[in-house]
């Protein structure tokens, strides 16, 4: 009984039984955790997983699973060492939870050592698993390696499918994604809503307006999948890229729902990057009353007001942001090392090497003056400050911090990988690519829309991001 109130998420009433039970077993702890973990609720799942007199790997894979599902993914990779370190052995879902963790933290080197453990202990590579491994190489920057694990794949479901064609469109490879998808059909695997997500967010990142109108309008006709708003979110993203703000507001005023938040905060950003300020005031009051808590709304406001040069409402929104409690979301950006996961935020003095760390910094920020004569994008820095404090905020970004760190740390040939949280801005995204010039180094950023690939002062996303 406490597994099926579980499994209906009647979790009081499992509680309640659970805790009247005399005596219990493991398949009550069992079902109780997996009850916990459908909740999601982390400190009620490890609460009773320390509770837990005996464990088999069903109670260790329930909270592996709870931690990826929710976002932790250094726990998850923590509590796999403890699992190893007690003599319980992994088995299928242990790897793939362990794997999206991975591919959370962009870990490569760890998703690696992961892959060898799969193969080592025999661990069928059946279709979950590979598919987790795919996009854990996509989403850590190895495509090659996510392609080679498909390719390898004796079964490919549609999720496997969707995978990949996912993974090429978060490295921007249109004609990647197009050659899988007409290679989809060909293997007999119908496309589903979710491949035509994909495959619109592959239009998007490679800015190709006509491809992707072309997308959505074949969707019903040709497939008979009805697109819903997430489809028509994905043209808005491409058309407020390309700077068709117009035919975006087209585009919501005929779609035959509402548009979501995501839809209406991707034609925010093109109003921003495109200087439509009118516009992006009237959107960005709308998302605000949409969503009150969501601090990005109220910062990509302010940044237009304050691009503008209106800073009297750009401290109106902040201001707003006060009163209703709603603080920053931070620039975070990670670094692995050696199978070691380094944080940075912007400005951050907490690294044990901070002052190598900003030592290299003023290096680098010498080395591009005297070299290609750089000098900061301060129309990044959207407050009311002077030039030079404008500089030293865009230089302490912190993204910047690793890549100094990886300079530091890394052979010359290997590569710099790092996964921000946020967009990354138009200053280091340019410093990104002088450094990937005057240094030699293949740098990887994957930001919160995409990957970007330095090399040789070029970036794969041809600065359309």
């Amino acid at each position: 009984m406490i597994n099926g109130y579980a499994i209906v998420g009647k979790i009081d009433e499992a509680k309640r039984l659970f805790d009247e039970m005399p005596e219990r077993n493991l398949v009550s702890w069992n079902s109780m955790l997996a009850g916990f973990v459908k909740c999601g609720n982390v400190e009620d799942v490890f609460g009773l997983f320390s509770e837990m007199p005996c464990r088999d790997v069903v109670s260790w894979n329930s909270m592996l699973a709870c931690y990826a599902q929710c976002g932790k993914p250094n726990e998850a990779l923590a509590l796999f060492d403890q699992m190893r370190a007690v003599g319980v052995k992994p088995t299928e879902p242990t790897v793939v939870s362990l794997l999206s963790a991975c591919a959370h933290l962009g870990a490569l080197d760890k998703g690696l050592h992961l892959h060898t453990y799969i193969n080592d202990n025999r661990i069928e590579v059946n279709s979950i698993v590979g598919t987790a491994l795919v996009d854990m190489y996509a989403k850590c920057g190895k495509i090659s390696l996510a392609t080679q694990v498909f390719n390898a794949m004796e079964s490919k479901d549609v999720l496997a499918w969707n995978t990949i064609i996912a993974g090429m469109a978060i490295h921007g490879h249109l004609k990647e994604a197009q050659q899988l998808f007409k290679e989809m059909k060909e293997a007999g695997v119908e496309p589903n809503d979710v491949t035509f997500v994909a495959m619109l967010s592959a239009c998007s990142h490679a800015g190709m307006v006509d491809e992707g109108q072309k997308l959505l309008d074949c969707m019903s006709s040709s497939y008979g999948i009805e697109p819903k708003v997430e489809h028509y979110g994905c043209v808005i993203d491409l058309l407020a890229r390309a700077g068709l703000l117009e035919e975006a507001m087209e585009l919501i005023g005929t779609m035959p729902m509402e548009p979501n938040p995501s839809a209406l905060g991707a034609l925010l950003g093109g109003c921003r990057i495109h200087g439509n300020y009118e516009l992006g005031e009237m959107v960005g009051k709308r998302l605000i009353n949409l969503q009150p808590c969501h601090s990005g709304r109220y910062i990509l406001l302010s940044n237009i007001y304050a691009a503008a040069k209106k800073w009297d409402d750009a401290r109106k929104v902040r201001n707003l942001m006060k009163v209703n409690g709603i603080s920053k979301v931070p620039g975070v950006s990670v670094i692995e090392l050696k199978g070691m996961v380094h944080r940075f935020v912007a400005g951050d003095w907490s690294h044990p090497e901070s002052n190598k760390i900003y030592e290299k910094l003023n290096e680098i920020h010498t080395r591009l003056k005297s070299a290609i004569g750089y000098s900061a994008d301060t129309a990044n820095v959207l407050l009311d400050m002077e030039e030079e404090d404008k500089e030293h905020a865009l230089a302490v970004h912190s993204e910047k911090l690793a890549i100094a760190y990886g300079l530091l740390h890394l052979d010359s040939k290997e590569a710099i990988r790092i996964v921000k949280n946020l967009r990354v801005c138009s200053d280091c995204h340019h410093v990104t690519k002088l450094i990937s010039k005057v240094y030699g180094r293949e740098i990887i950023v994957r930001d919160r829309n995409r990957f970007h690939h330095f090399e040789d002062g070029e970036c794969s996303c041809l600065d359309f991001w």
